[in-house]
């Protein structure tokens, strides 16, 4: 009860206003996701409050922030081109079932099995995927742009030496469209990215047919879904607990993430996910509790209802020079001494995961591909068998299992076998699979048929379990 206190009221004046700048900078973000994925901008809005909203409650990590995105936007545009809203809709409320059966089998086992080198390649690319989406909206437009956009970056590294009261973001956002407004310079503003309309989200079941049919349709699009929502969610709560010095329950954050997709479902909303840019701005802003993500999602659909006339009118450069602040916080700059320093292959499984999440500008992709990686470069390091003699006493040095048993056996094949016994030794080494089992036996064979006795000696319990469980040639010997 005193740790749920905490979450909701030990940061209460940092978290109302970071939540505020958060609002603010969801706006073109939804917007933008909604024009990917091919549907009204007010899907993207609606989609934003009711998953920021429903989050912090059933989230498991306090102050980041989940709404639309623009990983989860790409997988539905076939489905939208295809099939129609109403069937995103019921895509996106079976998003949440499997997410909350993911979560209720706590998927958060899987991140143990990400390396720290693809999570630095995680978020560089994300880094600068968040710089590049900012580019069309300053290069090339006018002069005022550039100048707007260098002013709002002086005034977010420069104010908080001063004011630490108030997030620069929300002053440098109230001061430039003030500005912009009453000095009637040209600019892009949010207004021009789509049409907002003041009215709030309402109930609907999705009008498809309830057959096997529709969910045939339906899986395929919602487990990626699933799966691309909650690596990026889990990724980016790692990178949150790491910036706040604190722990997270990310099998909760799972169940949470998928209840909040099954409510946007019917709501009119899509999936959503965490969005590791809006959860930066969160953090640094002074948001560390659940009450920052629910005033986000709220203050959000205030701007809308209340404020959407003056909202519209905010200068695209400004939102764009908080975004370019944090690409440049979220990227990892120590990361060019790692590649140096770290390991080559480790610092190949980094840059493949970064280039493959530029170029597709999918992360799941570029996740697996740099966990694959680092699994064929684990699986290579380890599948070196060496073997050492003495007189007829054969020392195994290295694990034995499908990629490293051609060596094992070759070895023995050449081998000049004298006398009539030979010891072979395991206590360096460990058989892990079938194959290794099988090499095991193919060697006893080969050393039978050069006229010696084979006796396996120091074998480890689990090494004899499985050569038990497989042929039994243990217990005769």
């Amino acid at each position: 009860m005193q740790n749920l206190k905490q979450q909701w009221f030990g940061n209460i004046r940092a978290d109302i206003l970071s939540g505020i700048v958060v609002a603010l900078a969801l706006i073109p973000e939804a917007i933008a996701f909604s024009i990917i994925a091919g549907v009204d901008p007010m899907i993207g809005l609606y989609t934003s409050f009711i998953i920021a909203v429903v989050i912090a409650f059933a989230g498991g990590r306090p102050g980041m922030i989940s709404a639309a995105t623009g990983a989860m936007a790409l997988l539905m545009v076939p489905l939208v081109r295809d099939y129609g809203l109403d069937y995103l809709l019921a895509a996106t409320i079976l998003t949440g079932i499997i997410q909350v059966i993911f979560g209720i089998c706590k998927i958060a086992k899987v991140m143990k099995f990400i390396p720290n080198a693809v999570m630095i390649g995680f978020v560089n690319a994300l880094a600068i995927l968040i710089f590049m989406a900012q580019l069309e909206h300053f290069i090339g437009i006018s002069t005022m742009t550039y100048v707007f956009v260098g002013v709002t970056l002086i005034l977010l590294y420069t104010l908080p030496r001063f004011i630490k009261v108030v997030p620069a973001p929300l002053i440098a956002i109230v001061l430039l469209t003030s500005i912009a407004i009453f000095s009637g310079v040209e600019l892009k503003t949010v207004g021009d990215l789509g049409t907002i309309t003041k009215s709030f989200p309402s109930f609907f079941i999705p009008n498809v047919p309830f057959n096997l049919e529709t969910f045939q349709i339906i899986f395929p699009y919602s487990l990626s879904l699933a799966i691309v929502g909650l690596l990026e969610t889990l990724l980016t709560s790692r990178i949150v607990d790491d910036m706040t010095g604190t722990e997270s329950h990310k099998n909760q954050e799972a169940r949470g993430q998928g209840i909040a997709n099954f409510i946007t479902g019917f709501f009119g909303g899509m999936a959503g996910c965490a969005m590791i840019g809006q959860s930066v701005i969160n953090v640094k802003s002074g948001g560390r509790g659940r009450l920052s993500t629910l005033i986000a999602g709220i203050f959000l659909m205030f701007l809308i209802i209340v404020l959407g006339d003056l909202v519209v009118q905010i200068p695209m450069p400004v939102l764009v020079g908080i975004m370019i602040m944090v690409s440049i916080g979220t990227f990892d700059w120590s990361s060019f001494k790692y590649l140096v320093k770290a390991p080559r292959t480790d610092a190949i499984v980094m840059l493949a995961t970064v280039g493959i999440v530029v170029y597709t500008h999918d992360l799941s992709k570029g996740v697996l591909a740099g966990v694959l990686l680092s699994a064929i470069f684990f699986v290579i390091k380890i599948s070196t068998v060496t073997i050492s003699k003495n007189e007829n006493h054969y020392s195994i040095h290295g694990q034995l299992f499908f990629a490293s048993i051609d060596g094992f056996v070759n070895y023995f094949k050449k081998a000049d076998i004298q006398g009539e016994n030979i010891q072979i030794d395991f206590s360096n080494s460990r058989i892990w699979d079938d194959s290794g089992v099988g090499a095991v036996l193919k060697v006893i064979d080969l050393v039978k048929e050069k006229g010696a006795h084979v006796e396996l000696v120091e074998i480890d319990a689990s090494s004899k379990k499985i050569m038990d469980k497989l042929n039994g040639v243990l217990s005769s010997h």
